[in-house]
């Protein structure tokens, strides 16, 4: 069997400014010249952070709501988005309503989705694609937002506190191996963590490692607005975090939140064989391919964090070759 490529890419925030722009632009303008890079894979996958309706009303107290139009579903169908995680803290931010009507959009549209629904059962359930001949599943999780823990006939996301020793957590990595004996490659979503700190928390590493253990291929981590090191680990992967890919965030001039990658996983059987980064950047609330220079620094600090993780990294093709 040929080698598959998923490209995985971190936050995609589509409300506020966004939003206003796709009132005048074409549904393909916030993926710019990402665009062809995206297309080039055999499955691409987001973590949605926003929700996609035209009703609903923001969450009491919440600082930080995020929506965009529902036909902007249509931007997501542009990139040929197979799979969305729904599972983050901003899912929920105008309420039970506004989630169902994205859920609709999602299903009516065709994309894949993991993380949220109506009860406790939909938010758990797996997303299932098929690509390239193998059989793939995405596990959408977050240990944001507590109070939008979906329960049993009540709506929500799929909360794990990111510890091995919570029941819950320990419910998913049996959700995991009753997955991974079903499908040829898991694929864990994770919305972990506070903002900001180019390191994973040392959390992150114990339970990514044991999400890999329980069958897992790779653990896609994001929250953290920048990008963070990639480790390999019994044949499978740990993106600690993808980053922020599209938004109207305010930049910090240290941290750079606007700078990110696409990470192509290439997957061989079920073993991770390699990972591909594209250096990306947000401008004008739209990714492009970083320029040269840009490139050249942003390849350097992810080989840097990477070699601190045990990951070799070489440069190729204006990018990052990453090999176990």
């Amino acid at each position: 069997m040929q080698a598959i490529r998923i490209a995985l890419i971190g936050d995609v925030m589509l409300g506020r400014l966004v939003n206003r722009i796709l009132r005048e632009t074409s549904p393909a303008y916030p993926w710019g010249d990402v665009l062809p890079v995206l297309l080039a894979a055999d499955a691409r996958i987001a973590n949605l952070e926003c929700v996609l309706a035209d009703t609903g009303e923001p969450w009491p107290g919440k600082r930080f709501v995020f929506r965009s139009d529902r036909k902007n579903v249509v931007v997501l169908e542009t990139a040929q988005l197979t799979a969305a995680s729904l599972a983050n803290n901003h899912v929920l931010d105008f309420g039970d309503r506004a989630l169902s009507e994205m859920l609709e959009a999602l299903d009516r549209a065709g994309i894949a989705r993991a993380g949220a629904g109506h009860d406790l059962a939909e938010a758990r359930r797996p997303a299932r694609f098929a690509v390239g001949g193998l059989s793939c599943a995405l596990i959408a999780v977050t240990d944001n937002e507590p109070e939008w823990e979906a329960r049993p006939g009540l709506p929500g996301i799929f909360y794990v506190p990111c510890d091995p020793a919570d029941p819950r957590f320990h419910d998913l990595g049996e959700l995991v191996r009753e997955t991974a004996q079903r499908v040829d490659a898991v694929i864990v979503s994770y919305h972990w963590g506070p903002n900001w700190g180019e390191r994973p928390l040392p959390e992150h590493v114990r339970a990514g490692r044991t999400l890999l253990e329980a069958g897992a291929r790779i653990v896609y981590g994001h929250s953290a607005h920048i990008t963070r090191g990639v480790e390999f680990y019994q044949g499978g992967a740990i993106l600690y975090s993808c980053g922020d890919f599209v938004d109207d965030y305010a930049v910090d001039e240290v941290e750079r939140n606007d700078e990110s990658f696409v990470f192509i996983v290439m997957l061989d059987g079920n073993a991770v064989r390699e990972i591909q980064l594209v250096p990306t950047v947000i401008v004008d609330f739209q990714a492009r391919r970083s320029d040269p220079l840009r490139a050249a620094r942003q390849c350097e600090r992810m080989r840097r964090l990477c070699a601190e993780l045990g990951t070799r990294a070489e440069f190729a093709n204006g990018g990052l070759r990453l090999l176990p």
